[in-house]
């Protein structure tokens, strides 16, 4: 059955989402249930997924789990920055939440299913990946881990929105009210991650990290935000709370990281980046911050 004309509009282009052989899947031990899931944001856009539950502590999940392995070493692999083993299951099945879209098998091309040489006899491939881990701070989860097929499939096989959807399916089920992360400067997933609430930059410079150039942030998650991923529309609303200052952080420019990274500990922010911005520029353009109007008239 076909779910196209139950769709919210935005998600037009995604048109694998009306499709019963794509669904979510949630890799959890039971432990790790969601209470009430999908209850406190606003959205109509899962409403009509079936999610597929797959337990990491079972040996039967086993061909599931090493195609994701394969979708997550084929995402990051080649930039030293793969997932070992061990820490996928110490650090995210045993703690966290993993979920991402999965494709009924028998549905899904051929080169697919090789790629991620998933075992004979599976029913679901998994597409996409997604993982978030609590925090000792109330409500706060750190997004660990996203990864999708689309880098590594022929522009015209791609699944339109499948990273940014993957993520917001995660928020949405696992009920997240703050969510903080990592990305590095210049990378193309800054393009989603600013998208999910303002961004809000809690550290510039990361030295501790193995890429000292990466971006510490957190952000209220609103659906509100999500919207314009799609709509490519101003955030107003964005533009009404946060204006301007005379600070950049320039990709090229590894004093510049450090600077704001000092303005941050002077406790001079707190600093926003703008999803408008990062929509429209080059990602290897200097990236104006912002500030609450409040904090900065």
């Amino acid at each position: 059955m076909s779910l196209t004309n139950l769709l919210n509009p935005l998600l037009k282009k995604a048109s694998w989402m009306s499709s019963d052989d794509i669904q979510p899947y949630v890799f959890v031990r039971p432990e790790n249930s969601i209470e009430r899931p999908g209850s406190l944001h606003v959205t109509d856009w899962f409403q009509n997924k079936k999610p597929i539950f797959k337990n990491p502590l079972h040996l039967d999940e086993l061909p599931f789990a090493e195609a994701v392995y394969q979708l997550e070493w084929k995402s990051f692999g080649d930039k030293g920055m793969a997932i070992p083993r061990w820490a996928f299951y110490d650090c995210a099945a045993m703690p966290g939440f993993v979920a991402g879209f999965a494709g009924r098998t028998k549905s899904l091309p051929k080169k697919i299913v090789e790629m991620l040489e998933l075992a004979p006899g599976q029913e679901w491939c998994p597409l996409s990946l997604f993982i978030i881990i609590p925090t000792m701070h109330k409500g706060e989860w750190v997004a660990y881990d996203l990864c999708a097929i689309n880098p590594i499939l022929p522009r015209e096989q791609q699944y339109y929105g499948l990273g940014f959807l993957t993520k917001a399916f995660a928020l949405w089920y696992a009920n997240v009210v703050q969510c903080s992360g990592m990305t590095q400067w210049g990378s193309p997933s800054l393009k989603l991650h600013s998208n999910y609430g303002h961004l809000e930059m809690i550290g510039s410079y990361a030295p501790l990290h193995t890429h000292a150039k990466t971006m510490t942030y957190r952000c209220q998650v609103d659906t509100n935000c999500w919207e314009r991923f799609f709509t490519k529309e101003e955030d107003l609303a964005f533009l009404e709370k946060y204006g301007i200052t005379d600070y950049i952080v320039d990709p090229s420019n590894e004093n510049s990281m450090i600077e704001m990274q000092k303005r941050i500990q002077n406790n001079e922010g707190p600093f926003y980046l703008s999803a408008s911005d990062i929509s429209k520029n080059k990602l290897t353009d200097a990236f104006r911050v912002y500030q609450s109007k409040k904090e900065y008239t």
